[in-house]
């Protein structure tokens, strides 16, 4: 389908291209139906010239059907409050000065809501509107990205609620009636306090990192890690907190090769993969570390880590959910944003990460990191 010029009045031949003139599509090689987004052009008549296949998608309209009819008849758009919108927004009679109307929410008949933005085309700055270009926008995506930030706010604020009113309760307590409580009292109060200002200040720290994944600005600062060290710095941490040594087996297959990343998140990738493997997994942990092909092109070789435990594992259906924002399994706590973090430093690093059931039947979580050993070094 091409933008062309309709012949004579109230004719449907509508289709014959215009001559090309320097970025349009037809010149580009670029069809209007390989178009991601929904493509409405009208001529200096306000008639319809153009209505690709994501028009047609998007308004559930046959291009069939739009094509010669007027811009306001093929496309008839009312705003939020039911107002026809080319009646308002008056592209061919209105202002000369205008250039378009910025993306904003209307919607189609039915009541389907469509992100819209419009171009008024013009030969001369103040001439008259030539083309009218119209790119339409499905909203699902956007309302999905609103949904999870509706969701982060919830879940945020849930979780804030609990210790901040631990906090509060406590240390109203302890000012209004310092004397009347022995220091074990005391002692352990702000015990509490102390640990509900930790996690806060964790929840924090994971809305962060949300936010510079999402927004394509988590910092990795490469160094050298020596992974087997890292892994071996967790399993002593736990049994020095009373867990035994014989519930973690930490296998490395050497030679592995000069690994370079960021030890903070790496540290923090390993401590939410080992935490869950305690907390929800039962029996041995185990962590193998190998070297393995690298998810990296242009590098052979990468390091593999993975954490596996002999527990009840992650039911099937819930696989394709495990990294995504908020997923909780039947006996998870927390927020359920610990594995979204993993998987976005993990991939922030180049590299991959899946989950998949153990050897001995439960939970088996696999990172792979490409060595990204600087070029100077190479």
């Amino acid at each position: 389908m091409s933008v062309g010029t309709s012949s004579a009045p109230g004719s449907r031949d509508v289709r014959r291209p215009a001559a090309p003139r320097p970025g349009d599509l037809a010149e580009l090689g670029i069809d209007p139906d390989q178009l991601p987004d929904g493509l409405v052009v009208a001529d200096e008549r306000g008639h319809v010239i153009c209505f690709n296949a994501a028009a047609e998608r998007i308004t559930g309209v046959p291009a069939a059907d739009a094509l010669g009819q007027r811009l306001d008849k093929a496309l008839p758009l009312e705003d939020l409050e039911g107002r026809r919108w080319w009646q308002l927004t008056d592209p061919y009679g209105g202002l000369a000065i205008r250039v378009g109307q910025p993306e904003r929410n209307l919607l189609l008949p039915g009541g389907r809501e469509v992100l819209v933005c419009a171009r008024y085309v013009r030969t001369e700055p103040t001439g008259p509107v030539r083309r009218v270009v119209v790119q339409l926008r499905d909203t699902e995506a956007r309302r999905r990205t609103e949904r999870s930030h509706a969701e982060l706010i919830a879940t945020v604020a849930h979780e804030l609620r609990s210790p901040l009113t631990s906090v509060k309760g406590f240390t109203a307590t302890l000012l209004a009636k310092w004397e009347r409580f022995t220091d074990d009292q005391k002692r352990l109060m702000l015990e509490t306090v102390d640990a509900d200002a930790d996690r806060v200040t964790r929840l924090i720290a994971e809305l962060l990192d949300i936010s510079r994944i999402d927004s394509g600005r988590l910092e990795v600062r490469r160094q050298p890690v020596d992974i087997g060290a890292a892994v071996g710095r967790h399993i002593q941490a736990y049994v020095a907190a009373g867990l035994p040594a014989d519930r973690f087996l930490l296998r490395i297959e050497q030679p592995l090769p000069a690994l370079w990343a960021d030890p903070d998140k790496i540290d923090q990738v390993l401590s939410n993969l080992l935490e869950n493997a305690v907390r929800h997994g039962e029996g041995t942990v185990t962590i193998d570390i190998t070297p393995t092909a690298s998810p990296r092109e242009g590098e052979d070789v990468g390091t593999s880590v993975t954490v596996s435990d002999e527990g009840s594992g992650i039911p099937e259906e819930s696989m394709n959910r495990v990294f995504t924002r908020f997923w909780r399994g039947s006996k998870r706590g927390g927020t359920g944003l610990g594995l979204y973090i993993v998987k976005g430093i993990v991939e922030a690093h180049g590299g991959t990460i899946t989950v998949g059931r153990a050897p001995g039947g439960g939970a088996e979580f696999r990172f792979t990191l490409p060595v990204s050993v600087p070029a100077y070094l190479t």
